[in-house]
């Protein structure tokens, strides 16, 4: 056992083996930081799914409108103001005795 110990301490006072495991700690703590799999891209990628998130909640917004909006003029529930909107908005024409305001949340 003393042998074992006597020759740790050897190779512990030899400068070859601090260099080469100050050299082995350098190249892993790059590429544990600036790798294919490192903390730099793990950060890159974090970003990406969360703007993915907001897209996807701004889509699912925008469908659920569209779902409401198809829903209404459904033969099943007909919603005969909204109806009349559209079909003002789409044939661009009101009647006789009738004034307009426009407003531009109702094109979205």
């Amino acid at each position: 056992m003393n042998r074992f110990w006597h020759t740790l301490s050897k190779i512990k006072s030899s400068s070859g083996f601090f260099m080469v495991l100050v050299l082995v700690t350098l190249y892993f703590s790059f590429y544990a930081v600036r790798g294919e799999r490192g903390l730099l891209k793990y950060m890159a990628l974090s970003k990406e799914v969360a703007e993915a998130h907001d897209l996807e909640a701004k889509y699912a917004k925008e469908k659920d409108e569209w779902t409401d909006k198809v829903k209404r003029l459904s033969s099943e529930s007909l919603d005969l103001d909204m109806l009349d909107v559209q079909a003002r908005l789409v044939l661009n024409m009101v009647g006789e005795k009738e004034f307009v305001i426009l407003d531009s949340d109702l094109d979205e």
